[in-house]
């Protein structure tokens, strides 16, 4: 049997906060400032945000792991951060972030619309998260009341190796059906997001405006001039420059034309790992 290239979308695999929920990720990285605080270590949000996407563990691994965290640790407790003082901030984290995990729940502007019109297109819906199960299946519940249902999910504990590692945006493929995973755009507002799909073998779409990297309510996003919008692009743009995505769009409302885009790229024989 002769292979052939497929020429049209099967899946978009959305990553869930900055991308279908909660414009700006506030969710994580506030969580990340508390729980760091109630072992009596300052982390600003800037900090937080650094590592975002990775899952929880690693995040707060990462973090721990920059000198000027790791200082704090150690003028707090006498020592660097090890592998079971990250756990115990793990274990901080995780009943903090199931009980705000409400407060961020919001649809962004137009998410809804936007994936209705993917799935007359015939597209499937995956999705994939930093977030792990226990605090995964909270967010799935809370978007499904506001009309937004996947059509599968994976939480980072889920699989061996969280992002930056293609096994979510794999796990997706395989429980979804599809044939090919270059016939599979990954939408994400990180870099290990993208990462993520890039290594799955993926068309890839960086979302700049309602994620981590500009960290903006939608209200402080739709209040940036023109020429501060136009700066912020411009910085977002560098972030994710090293992690190759295929596109960069605003937000998840901007997503059809890269569809159609991409569609037009697949019906010429092109495909995401050579581009």
């Amino acid at each position: 049997m002769n292979y052939v290239n497929p020429n049209k979308l099967q899946a978009a695999i959305l990553d869930w906060a900055g991308t279908v929920v909660d414009f700006g990720s506030f969710a994580p990285t506030q969580i990340f400032v508390e729980a760091f605080a109630e072992f009596d270590v300052q982390v600003s949000i800037e900090e937080a945000r650094g590592p975002m996407g990775m899952g929880k563990w690693d995040h707060i691994r990462t973090l721990c792991d920059q000198p000027q965290v790791a200082e704090r640790y150690r003028k707090a407790f006498g020592r660097t951060p090890s592998d079971d003082d990250v756990t115990a901030i793990y274990n901080r984290f995780m009943p903090l972030q199931i009980e705000k995990i409400a407060e961020h729940s919001a649809l962004i502007p137009g998410a809804l619309e936007t994936i209705a019109n993917l799935r007359q297109q015939g597209i499937k819906i995956g999705s994939c998260s930093g977030y792990p199960k226990q605090v995964m299946d909270k967010v799935v519940e809370l978007a499904a009341t506001n009309g937004y249902v996947a059509d599968h999910v994976v939480a980072t504990d889920e699989v061996p190796n969280g992002r930056p590692w293609p096994a979510q945006a794999l796990a997706n493929v395989i429980a979804l059906g599809i044939d090919d995973v270059g016939a599979c755009v990954k939408i994400d507002d990180t870099v290990p997001g993208i990462l993520e799909g890039r290594r799955a073998g993926m068309w890839t779409v960086a979302l700049i405006c309602s994620g981590n990297a500009l960290g903006l309510d939608y209200a402080g996003f739709r209040a940036l001039g023109s020429d501060e919008l136009a700066s912020e692009r411009k910085r977002i743009h560098a972030l994710f420059e090293g992690s190759r995505p295929h596109y960069m769009i605003d937000t998840i409302t901007d997503l059809p034309e890269v569809i159609a885009d991409i569609n037009k790229r697949l019906a010429n024989g092109e495909m995401p790992q050579s581009s």
